[in-house]
């Protein structure tokens, strides 16, 4: 008989109990309106993920198991088995990461987490005991076994090999973050866990913003012989359904010869027996989705990662300046879509060096997306800095002073507007500008929240080519796509007056920063050693500028902030 499996793959909120217990109640119901047999949730999903140092506070734990009393008791009405992430207390306050295994009105059992993760966002082993024992469940004839987060991607993390290679089943309960370049090698380990065990997973991870991170969805199915069965959408909230034959697995192990029993210590492995009829049903369609191209996946990445910010964070608009750049109208273009052109005010802002075909583009991409825009000149504002300042700067050169006073008032006017009318106020620096220093502190760094702060220069080109192409419009304009990119802060100033061109800056930033290559291999790479050399010298001595910067939502595997951890003060010579 098919067990079918409902995958609530669920938007938390850190510290959301109420919202996130309806949450969990609306999944609950409609699985069993749809005769599931099981309903599996993402790792911590009643707490939020990461919680971090809430977990040091005994209210918040003391509130974590009153929900779970709540759901338990809810329980009561429904006939479905519920495999629910959360965090798990005793009387001396030592925590675990657990699966709560729920039914009719009863905890049967709880797994705890037995590989915990050292990820610099979320260092489990700071706050979580280990767990110790095995679990298998047993559900009319079929064991299933419950995993967490990365405890499926290493085979010697497992539950020992998922308990003796026993398992039908596989839960894996996860909230994986996302990284571009992440989507394909999921797919392909849990397809390689499939084929080692000889059983069927369910991939159930969570989605939605936290912070700087944006976890990604794509919850899977994947059958005994390593085909994917299901794969859910990215970056949409959703319950989805399947139906399992486990003596599908069953015969896969029979043909599996490499399948061996490992795990001989029987003395903490727990077998839950699970007295649930298991009826046939109809057909459910199950759901298998499109992956989509790189520039897509982090265009959505990025809309959910924004929108999610505002809204778990009360904010309902966004403030920014729109330079006529590719930058900004990028920004721009994804708030747009992210919270609705309505909640979108853009500030244009010229000096007497911006050009007037900047400031063309910067109205036309202000009507293409049907934002509210302003145009307010900043030549007064800065005629009167220089005269205020002309005695104090007297026989001193035009240099970053005056530029960075340009910036600094746009700041200004930006901080203005989001403390007046309670906008979020974003930053549009790229990655390759962060990594370098390239951006004027309390300037143009002013705000709440950089979307793009992850985001190479080069990147960002083919994701706002991507986003017309999604809308099938030229809404960012092909002049703000061929300009060659300037800050506009001086007379024909142009970015590769103090920069590499992007194309050769942001793969050595790439191999240096995401990479760690050396001084020494960069060169052998055949980038040239006085531009190795300039690139390094940027990035190290912007650390103190990038502590100050705004979160952002982490997009690579090694984005600024809780993923780099270098220190401000440092003699160390790279070469």
């Amino acid at each position: 008989m098919e067990i079918r499996v409902a995958i609530a793959q669920m938007n938390s909120i850190v510290g959301d109990y109420y919202g996130n217990i309806n949450k969990i109640k609306n999944n609950i119901r409609q699985a069993c309106n749809d005769h599931a047999d099981i309903i599996v949730f993402p790792e911590l999903c009643l707490n939020g993920y990461p919680p971090e140092d809430l977990l040091f506070k005994t209210q918040f734990l003391k509130d974590s198991l009153k929900n779970i009393k709540e759901i338990i008791n809810f329980s009561i009405d429904y006939d479905i088995v519920i495999i629910l992430g959360a965090v798990e207390c005793d009387e001396y306050y030592t925590i675990y990461n657990s699966a709560y295994i729920i039914f009719k009105g009863d905890v049967v059992g709880t797994y705890k987490k037995r590989f915990l993760n050292s990820f610099t966002f979320f260092d489990e082993k700071r706050y979580f005991k280990p767990g110790e024992s095995l679990k298998l469940i047993e559900i009319n004839g079929s064991k299933v076994a419950i995993t967490i987060g990365s405890e499926l991607y290493f085979p010697n993390s497992s539950q020992s090999s998922i308990v003796n290679n026993e398992a039908d089943l596989i839960l894996n309960m996860s909230a994986s973050v996302f990284y571009k370049e992440k989507i394909l090698p999921t797919f392909n380990i849990i397809k390689t866990r499939a084929l080692e065990y000889s059983s069927w997973i369910v991939y159930c991870n969570m989605v939605g913003g936290q912070d700087e991170l944006v976890f990604d969805g794509g919850s899977m199915v994947v059958n005994p012989y390593g085909i994917v069965a299901m794969n859910a959408p990215l970056f949409e909230e959703e319950l989805y359904f399947i139906d399992i034959d486990a003596d599908e697995a069953k015969r896969a192990k029979l043909r599996n010869k490499e399948i061996k029993s490992i795990y001989k210590d029987k003395n903490n492995f727990e077998i839950i027996n699970i007295d649930k009829n298991v009826n046939k049903k109809g057909k459910i369609n199950c759901i298998n989705n499109k992956i989509p191209d790189e520039n897509e996946i982090l265009y959505l990445a990025i809309k959910l990662g924004l929108r999610d910010y505002l809204l778990k964070n009360g904010f309902k608009s966004v403030v920014l300046g729109l330079s006529g750049g590719v930058d900004s109208a990028l920004v721009a273009s994804i708030a747009a879509d992210a919270i609705g052109n309505e909640n979108v005010l853009a500030l244009i802002m010229p000096s007497e060096f911006t050009s007037k075909k900047s400031l063309e583009d910067a109205v036309e991409l202000s009507i293409n997306l049907g934002i509210k825009y302003k145009i307010i000149s900043i030549s007064e504002l800065y005629n009167a800095y220089i005269y205020s300042l002309k005695e104090s700067f007297e026989g001193k050169q035009f240099d970053e002073t005056e530029e960075n006073l340009q910036a600094r008032i746009r700041g200004n006017i930006v901080m203005a507007f989001s403390n007046k009318f309670g906008h979020l106020a974003l930053v549009c620096g790229n990655k390759s500008e962060v990594a370098t220093g390239y951006s004027t502190l309390y300037g143009d760094t002013a705000g709440g929240f950089a979307p793009i702060k992850d985001l190479y220069k080069t990147e960002l080109y083919k994701v706002a080519r991507k986003f017309n192409e999604i809308h099938n419009k030229d809404i960012i304009t092909p002049s703000i796509l061929k300009k060659p990119p300037s800050a506009e802060l001086r007379p024909n100033q142009k970015d590769e007056d103090k920069l590499p061109p992007y194309d050769i800056l942001d793969e050595i930033l790439f191999n240096y920063i995401e990479r760690g290559k050396s001084y020494h291999e960069l060169i052998e790479m055949g980038f040239k050693e006085e531009v190795v050399k300039s690139v390094i010298i940027m990035v190290e001595k912007s650390e103190w500028k990038r502590r100050q910067s705004p979160p952002g939502i982490k997009l690579s595997e090694v984005s600024f902030g809780k993923d780099r951890k270098m220190p401000i003060t440092n003699k160390y010579q790279f070469w």
